[in-house]
């Protein structure tokens, strides 16, 4: 019997780990590529070998490292992800990092992270309407999805959502089943939805749109600045918890919920369920006067449970936090429990949220580039609105490649963090980018501080 009990005890399974220190969600536990392959990528071309086009098409588990810096231009080709088991490990890269350009990213498989990538699309001067209408990124009937510590701007569709059929089997279950699910997204910063740019729909400047029927949606701690709706927009029997997430300079609408009759047709209603604690807006520029923090349109019920949630206008002001758009019998039901609710999440006071995510969300905070950092200071300053190009922020950016040899010792391959405690580029200080005159005013002549000789 004692022989028994070893053999049993010897099968069974491993306890599960998170994907990474600081994981949360119903994906928390993914492997992601955990003991896969080691696929390195050593070139910015955008496709053949080396390159990171190639790596995500590669099959099997694997861990996707960088031993290049600098910017990946697509050439409006958007890449998909359609092979499971893979870790995107953005934070290997050498300073600056990798960012992606004239591109977006679709995940349509499961078990994927990505951390510390940019995704910067923009609308490349097509016409105006003209078609191309990239997500940044978005998974389509994805499930067990880690999106962490990204940034995702110049979007023509949505910069960050979690798509995928309504109605895939027969059950509203199996509709759950057939779409995204157990999706987190996780200190993200996704900003500057360009609004009339090539989107074949007119205005499209939006944050993420969370499909009909996905459920175990974590959004955690993210960054939405300057996108005109879909902050996040959640569609008909949604299941999604939003805690401590900055929501600045919203157009027309921050949270919003949405069953479209003309979507559901003869399908039975499903209730909604949002869990919001913790969470900030604040009106912008771009923000229209009274903007509620949630909206409710369409035809179908939600159950909600708000807690601690701060809105307000350009001036501190208060702002509703419930409005409507369309006179429906759609109705908000308010829970006296959370609906949906990811048990062990650490939970920030909202006033707290704003220093914590400034500080921390968007990929790299140890080392960002002139667009992220142009954002971030904007929010804690009050500035910037809405664009419809992103010509008008400067253009793609343009960075000189680098290069570096990934030494797999200096890693926990498990966890994929730096042994050291220390990222590649890793600076001791993150400031602005300053004007050669900033520099001299504010650090003295030789940049050396005021008493510089």
């Amino acid at each position: 019997m004692i022989a028994l009990a070893g053999i049993a005890a010897s099968a069974a399974p491993a306890p599960a780990r998170p994907a990474f220190p600081g994981a949360v969600g119903w994906a928390a536990e993914t492997p992601g590529g955990r003991g896969g392959r080691i696929i390195r990528v050593t070139t910015l071309a955008a496709d053949g070998p080396g390159s990171f086009k190639s790596a995500i098409e590669a099959k099997g588990p694997r861990i996707i490292v960088f031993e290049v810096g600098g910017v990946i231009d697509m050439a409006r080709q958007t890449l998909t992800i359609r092979e499971p088991f893979v870790t995107i490990a953005g934070q290997t890269a050498p300073s600056p990092g990798i960012t992606l350009i004239r591109s977006g990213i679709d995940i349509a498989t499961h078990d994927v992270v990505m951390r510390h990538i940019r995704v910067r699309t923009g609308v490349d001067s097509q016409p105006l309407m003209s078609g191309w209408e990239a997500d940044a990124l978005s998974t389509v009937a994805a499930h067990n999805v880690i999106i962490d510590h990204c940034t995702f701007t110049w979007a023509i569709d949505e910069n960050m959502s979690a798509s995928g059929p309504r109605f895939e089997g027969k059950t509203p279950d199996e509709w759950r089943a057939g779409t995204s699910h157990n999706i987190t997204y996780s200190y993200n910063l996704a900003a500057e939805g360009l609004a009339n740019a090539s989107h074949p729909k007119g205005e499209h400047s939006k944050g993420t749109l969370i499909h009909d029927n996905a459920s175990g949606i974590l959004i955690y701690r993210n960054i939405y600045a300057h996108n005109k709706e879909r902050n996040p927009l959640l569609k008909g029997g949604v299941q999604a918890e939003l805690v401590n997430n900055l929501i600045y300079d919203p157009g027309e609408r921050a949270v919003h919920y949405n069953l479209m009759a003309l979507e559901w047709g003869e399908h039975p209603y499903q209730i909604g369920k949002l869990t919001a604690i913790g969470n900030v807006l604040r009106g912008g520029v771009s923000t229209a006067q009274g903007l509620p923090f949630l909206t409710l349109g369409g035809d179908g019920d939600l159950s909600y449970y708000g807690r601690d949630n701060l809105a307000v206008d350009r001036w501190g002001n208060g702002l509703p936090m419930f409005g409507r758009y369309g006179e429906t019998r759609a109705k908000l039901i308010e829970a006296k429990a959370p609906p949906v609710e990811w048990p062990g999440l650490q939970v920030l006071p909202s006033r707290d949220v704003e220093t914590h995510v400034l500080w921390h969300a968007g990929a790299r905070p140890w080392d960002r580039d002139a667009d992220d950092l142009r954002v971030l200071f904007f929010v804690a300053e009050g500035r910037g609105e809405i664009i419809d190009d992103e010509k008008q922020v400067g253009g793609y950016p343009k960075m000189k490649p680098t290069s570096a040899r990934f030494v797999e010792a200096d890693w926990n391959l498990d966890t994929m963090e730096p042994k050291s405690g220390r990222y590649p580029g890793q600076k001791d200080q993150i400031t602005e980018h300053l004007s050669d005159r900033d520099k001299m005013m504010r650090q003295g002549e030789n940049g050396k501080g005021e008493n510089a000789k």
